[in-house]
């Protein structure tokens, strides 16, 4: 087995040639690898129904030594962000209850934005309002926040885009990034492979980087502004309250602080969907 692929690939390869105990070990694995990152040998025997042989011989098949290297492995694999990781097998047959969701949401949105200070918040608003061209960028879990900022910050600021469109390549736009622009970033987990890459580059545009993270990302020096979002859920997904709640009062600051110039262009713009019957 190649020593670089995941902890997930390897139990996936192998699951098809396995013997029947060790094939109930590894799909028990597929549905809860967090248990392997946390339990020893003997609990997760016991957890998926095997003998401690059975688990022995299972990880000597994916091409680890010890138990423990193959725990180091899940371990660091738990730390990508995937909800699989975070899933338990005590917890698979139980349903939160709404008030246990609504909770959370709560709880979430006082840890955000008890981190976020008013003049942070002020400043990113007054810098997106002045920049020369604002992009905003998202991809995966990120791609519908970053589309929502666009969709309702157009109504304000004139030079606005979501990038990369339709069959675009992000060179395509970050070739025209200047100094006094803004860019947004929201990078939720988890997170595309080429973000470094990405932020480097904003960074030798000397553009200005707003940066939308959950807390599992490192805090970014290099970014104006890094708002990192609560968004621990009692189910296997994430909750992104406080990131549509950050949005939200971004946008409405950026409305305040444009003033009569932002009135204007907003009346122009229903001005125009009216004479076109577009709504």
């Amino acid at each position: 087995m190649p020593k670089d692929r995941s902890f997930l690939f390897r139990v996936r390869e192998a699951l098809p040639n396995l013997h029947p105990a060790e094939k109930r070990l590894a799909e028990f694995v597929c549905d809860f690898p967090g248990e392997l990152a946390s339990y020893s040998a003997q609990e997760l025997a016991a957890l998926a129904h095997v003998s401690k042989a059975t688990v022995t011989r299972f990880i000597q098949r994916l091409g680890y030594e010890t138990y423990e290297e193959a725990r180091r492995h899940a371990r660091e694999e738990k730390q990508t962000g995937s909800r699989l990781f975070l899933a338990s097998s005590a917890n698979a047959a139980s349903i939160q209850s709404v008030e246990a969701h609504i909770a959370q949401g709560i709880a979430n949105l006082e840890a955000t934005f008890i981190s976020i200070p008013d003049s942070q918040i002020e400043a990113a608003a007054e810098a997106i309002l002045h920049a020369r061209k604002v992009w905003v960028v998202g991809f995966r879990s990120s791609h519908p926040f970053a589309s929502y900022l666009q969709w309702q910050l157009i109504q304000v600021i004139e030079n606005i885009v979501a990038i990369p469109g339709s069959g675009q390549t992000l060179g395509e736009h970050f070739v025209s990034l200047r100094e006094k622009d803004v860019v947004v970033v929201f990078a939720m987990r988890r997170r595309i492979a080429q973000m470094d890459a990405i932020l480097e580059q904003i960074r030798r545009s000397k553009a200005n980087l707003l940066y939308v993270t959950d807390e599992s990302a490192p805090f970014e020096t290099a970014a104006g502004w890094h708002f990192q979002c609560q968004t621990l859920a009692p189910g296997p997904l994430f909750n992104h309250t406080s990131v549509m709640a950050l949005c939200h009062l971004l946008i409405t600051r950026c409305f305040e602080k444009a003033g009569v110039e932002g009135r204007k262009r907003l009346r122009d713009i229903e001005a125009l969907n009216e004479n076109l019957e577009e709504l």
